[in-house]
């Protein structure tokens, strides 16, 4: 079983701003371009793209960190996120893993970063 030291929320809170930072630190070396740089960083900073990898990653997930997601994404929605609510949910659960990650187990973290890395989605 994981240890959980936080919140589900809180996970979500510093995974999004740990996707973010890895994100950025991507983009950087694609283009020095501004408008470039900001549309490459918004592409990926989003539900739906953060929805997509956790689809991605799911079946390489734990029994525990399935059961993390799982709760994750039955967290409450702001309102103002109702109109997306699936994409919403699944990419908080997203930024849940990311920050648990990060926070517990930074080897698992690196290596589904090299794996972000090496998808589609980010060619």
């Amino acid at each position: 079983m994981l240890h959980e030291y936080l919140s589900l929320k809180n996970y979500a809170h510093i995974g999004d701003a740990i996707w973010e930072v890895f994100v950025r630190n991507y983009v950087i070396y694609k283009t020095s371009n501004s408008k470039q740089l900001h549309k490459m960083t918004t592409d990926r900073v989003n539900a739906t793209f953060q929805m997509n990898l956790l689809e991605l990653i799911t079946p390489e997930l734990t029994i525990d960190e399935l059961e993390l997601v799982k709760r994750a994404r039955n967290l409450p929605i702001p309102i103002g996120r109702r109109s997306i609510q699936h994409d919403y949910r699944l990419a908080t659960a997203f930024e849940v893993i990311i920050g648990y990650w990060y926070l517990h187990d930074k080897d698992r973290l690196k290596k589904f970063e090299e794996k972000f890395k090496s998808t589609e989605f980010f060619n």
